[in-house]
């Protein structure tokens, strides 16, 4: 079993200030063409926060709440995107003497954004930073793991009771994650290339969201309710297919069938986030209230204790040979990561 000497964090990162939107969302969209205007449109949603995205000070207490459940390492944080963005942490790192780290990375499921992405960063930062640099290595994907499927259910049981009594037992409940091009997604779990597995257009992306969605369902209101899996936040070009459908489309969809309410359940995220709140909270609660439709929104498991002791015991499975915990059909996601699975390379835009 490996041994480590030092802890780290790594999340997506966001501004904490006004001065900071514009910078941010210009370093999360390089390279991508995204227009100017579009960047001024999601700055607005940032502003209208105070300019301040709430992942930072999440992650803050994230970290807090790992060191008291009793992991025992220096603890780093380090961002993809933001200050304190994690070359810097690595340099930190090595000028501290740390030569092998476990990384747990704010995204518990298996794609190229989701998974390898996090691991190109770790690699270039590593480089960046040179021989001194510690070897990292990541976290496996805990989309099934008790300590993120429990706290989500009992959020999704608290989200029901603030529903009017005589619908909240009738309600569906609505899962959501960040949608991705189809072709991201084919190429979830599967090896270099990023090709398509037949039958599986959502690639494992798809089938763990599934899966957690359904582990969640069963621990809730004795398993009885309907469930449904649809997506938020896509940022793509219009004519590249994305995954569907869309949250806000699915609820008028609902309100149409005459379902009675709904509990929107962000099974794709770790933490209540500027997307999550802004695509929840905002938009698709405004949707379903011009619609009349009863709406409730479940929190994100990763301030839970139980959240912060799942960290503890996914690092025991390296350091200790501890069990590898799962819930369900799929079983743990290999620990480490298959060598260069869901690697994804988008197509090359019209010139």
């Amino acid at each position: 079993m490996p041994a480590y000497d030092a802890f780290l964090l790594l999340s997506f990162g966001g501004p904490e200030g006004p001065d900071d939107v514009m910078p941010f969302l210009e370093h999360v969209t390089a390279g991508r063409g995204v227009p100017a205007e579009r960047l001024a449109e999601v700055a607005e949603h940032y502003y209208a926060a105070g300019g301040v995205s709430p992942i930072n000070a999440q992650c803050r207490d994230m970290l807090a709440a790992i060191e008291a459940a009793g992991l025992g390492l220096p603890m780093y944080w380090g961002n993809r995107n933001w200050h304190p963005f994690l070359e810097d942490t690595v340099r930190q790192m090595a000028s501290d003497g740390v030569e092998r780290a476990i990384a747990f990375v704010t995204s518990a499921y298996s794609s190229y954004s989701a998974c390898r992405q996090y691991q190109d960063d770790i690699a270039r930062a590593v480089a960046a930073v040179g021989p001194r640099a510690p070897r990292i290595e990541k976290i496996r994907p805990y989309f099934n793991h008790p300590g993120f499927i429990e706290p989500f259910a009992a959020n999704t049981e608290a989200a029901l009771a603030t529903l009017p009594a005589d619908v909240a037992d009738q309600a569906r409940l609505v899962f959501t994650a960040h949608s991705v091009p189809l072709g991201m997604a084919a190429a979830s779990g599967s090896a270099s290339g990023g090709t398509a597995r037949p039958g599986a257009p959502g690639g494992r992306y798809a089938a763990e969201l599934a899966e957690a969605s359904r582990l969640i369902a069963e621990r809730t209101r004795g398993g009885c309710l309907p469930r449904d899996l649809v997506y938020q936040s896509r940022s793509g070009p219009p004519g590249q297919p994305w995954l569907e459908p869309d949250v806000r489309d699915h609820i008028a969809s609902l309100a149409k069938a005459g379902v009675p309410a709904v509990a929107v359940v962000p099974v794709g995220f770790v933490s209540d986030h500027m997307e999550v709140m802004h695509d929840l909270d905002v938009e698709a609660a405004e949707t379903a209230a011009s619609l009349g439709l009863p709406f409730a929104r479940a929190k994100a498991p990763g301030s839970s204790e139980r959240f912060a002791s799942m960290v503890c015991e996914l690092v025991a499975e390296r350091t200790s040979g501890a069990p590898a915990l799962a819930l369900g059909d799929l079983g743990p996601a290999p620990a480490p990561c298959p060598a260069d699975c869901c690697r994804y390379t988008p197509p090359a835009r019209p010139a």
